[in-house]
């Protein structure tokens, strides 16, 4: 500790300013050595008198500072206070008259003789009950805070003990309170405190304690609830070049309150240039998302994209292609399945484009049944749970399956029933339109889909519009419109996915099918650090390059309404 300062006191009757300027004051290390009673020092004055009274709560750094001033003999009467006379030595000082200091040159000048010696005491034990109103002032400490018993315990005193006597004492103490203004001050981050990073449990770091890295503690970090939101859509762009000027409608629905924590797009026929379509999709998500992973089989298109924030809880992704049939050497019908695990679930993702026609049902059935035989799925990535898993079927190998495309299963009845129900009013009878649908028939059967469920449908059929207009089929092929693109979804635990929405997208006239899309909340797990994780990886071009004409997009838009602003004309009559 370092020396005390000299005390700003006010002007008082019993101070002798020239005297009191003479006096010198005990370091802190003769305190010391006279508490433990090896000074061999005798300058200091205890008292100024025999019947001088002790004051056991007076503060260290004042311990032989004000209740030893010096007084002198001409001015000890009867007229000045003494500060030893009350309970409070400074209680006489602050009660005097500043003006009784400016005596006559020989009362101030006049030489001082201090009172005899008492023989030298060690100094009072400070008291931690903080009662004494000096000690308060001096230390700025509440009674009323309630962790100052535990900042005044031993631990905190061999800590400030091991510090040399001209070094300060360290602001981060560990304790409660400094933890606490640690976390506010600092960081946004947790502290972790060094009894913690010492300790050798047996559970800490294991695969299975929750202090692991895709454990129940982090989990509940980012999901207290267990719950992540997903954004799963399809859409048949009919090899289109064009692109719709703008996906919010596609992406962000108005729905939804909120943007989702994954967004996976599936696509059949996609148009000529992937890259632009996937720079389209990272402009509209923003730099809040980045492409986890993107992958492609003839004209079949998928990209999943996360938060930039969850990424270092997903596993590699792993891809896998299925072929059904090849037209003029591109493959345009077949099925592309992505994987990986979050924490410690494990998400399979499947979009197929399926043999189209009214009547081939059959052709459907066999392209789903080779689809869930050859997708060699999960590779590296271990199964969560084998036991529950069969080689023939590769949807019974992942905790959460999500499959979608274009199933080309149509209306039965023809399009005269069709159109019947189609106009019959304002509100088009959906039920009575699906109790026409082959895809349904089928799954009551069992013959495919097994064990996959559906969002109920209140939206009209995806499929067949004219382009760039609300009309369907209006060419001599009149094609029955039917519900051919679809989202399905299959769980290993009952009630772990729980479908939001499930809709459409009219305003996107660009094909003659309608993107779909569904919303879900899913149930996640904690899992075990024995998964080969993605390392944060993510595609950074794109991210740039989506990032960089989101920006100029928004600069032209304001040049536009600059411009407009000052080519407004005002006509004043």
């Amino acid at each position: 500790p370092r020396p005390p300062a000299r005390p700003r006191l006010e002007r008082a009757l019993s101070l002798d300013d020239k005297g009191w300027r003479r006096r010198r004051f005990r370091g802190s290390q003769e305190d010391l050595e006279a508490r433990n009673g090896t000074s061999p020092s005798r300058r200091s004055v205890q008292s100024e008198g025999p019947g001088a009274p002790a004051h056991s709560c007076s503060p260290p750094c004042l311990s032989t500072s004000l209740q030893e001033i010096p007084k002198s003999r001409g001015v000890l009467g009867s007229e000045r206070g003494s500060p030893s006379s009350g309970g409070n030595p400074l209680s006489g000082v602050a009660s005097s008259s500043p003006n009784l200091l400016h005596r006559d040159a020989a009362v101030v000048g006049s030489s001082s003789r201090l009172p005899s010696l008492l023989p030298p005491r060690p100094p009072p034990a400070l008291s931690l009950d903080i009662a004494s109103d000096s000690l308060r002032t001096a230390n700025k400490v509440d009674s009323d805070l309630a962790d100052y018993r535990l900042r005044a315990q031993p631990l905190l005193v061999r800590a400030h003990s091991s510090l040399v006597p001209g070094r300060p004492r360290s602001p981060l103490a560990c304790d409660d309170c400094s933890l606490r203004s640690a976390k506010s001050s600092f960081s946004l981050l947790a502290p972790i405190r060094s009894k913690d990073v010492r300790s050798r449990s047996y559970l800490e770091g294991s695969l299975l304690a929750s202090g692991a890295l895709l454990g129940a503690d982090e989990l509940a970090r980012y999901f207290p609830d267990r719950n992540v939101a997903l954004f799963v859509a399809t859409w048949n762009m009919q090899g289109q070049k064009e692109l719709p000027p703008s996906l919010d409608e596609f992406l962000l629905p108005a729905e939804a309150d909120y943007a989702q924590d994954l967004y996976i797009i599936g696509v059949q026929e996609g148009c000529s240039d992937r890259r632009e379509w996937e720079t389209r999709l990272q402009e509209t998500l923003g730099p809040h998302y980045v492409l986890l992973s993107s992958a492609a089989h003839g004209v079949l298109y998928m990209s999943l994209f996360i938060r930039r924030d969850l990424i270092w809880f997903c596993s590699e992704v792993e891809c896998s292609t299925v072929t059904t049939r090849i037209v003029s050497q591109i493959k345009t019908k077949g099925a592309l399945g992505v994987s990986f695990t979050f924490f410690g679930t494990s998400f399979l993702f499947i979009t197929s484009h399926f043999t189209s026609g009214d009547g081939k049902v059959a052709e459907r059935l066999l392209d789903y049944t080779r689809t869930v035989q050859a997708l060699a799925l999960p590779r590296n990535v271990p199964d969560t749970n084998p036991y529950r898993s069969s080689a023939a079927d590769v949807t019974t190998r992942f905790d959460e399956v999500f499959w979608f495309g274009d199933f080309n299963f149509r209306l039965s009845g023809g399009r005269t029933a069709v159109d019947t129900l189609l106009c019959q009013g304002l509100v088009v009878d959906v039920p009575a339109l699906l109790q026409h649908d082959q895809l349904i028939q089928e799954m009551r059967k069992g013959s495919i889909f097994k064990g996959f469920q559906e969002p109920d449908i209140h939206f009209l059929p995806s499929y067949k519009f004219d382009i760039g207009k609300d009309t369907y089929d209006s060419t001599s092929k009149q094609r029955t419109p039917s519900y051919t693109d679809r989202v399905l979804y299959r769980s290993r635990h009952k009630g772990d996915i729980c479908p939001v929405i499930y809709s459409s997208c009219p305003g996107i006239k660009t094909s003659d099918h309608r993107p779909v899309y569904g919303l879900f909340r899913v149930k996640v797990r904690p899992g075990r650090d024995n998964i080969p994780l993605a390392a944060g990886k993510f595609d950074r071009e794109l991210y740039l390059l989506g990032i960089k004409r989101r920006i100029s997009k928004e600069i032209q838009r304001q040049q536009a309404l600059q411009s407009q602003n000052s080519s407004t004309i005002c006509s004043v009559s």
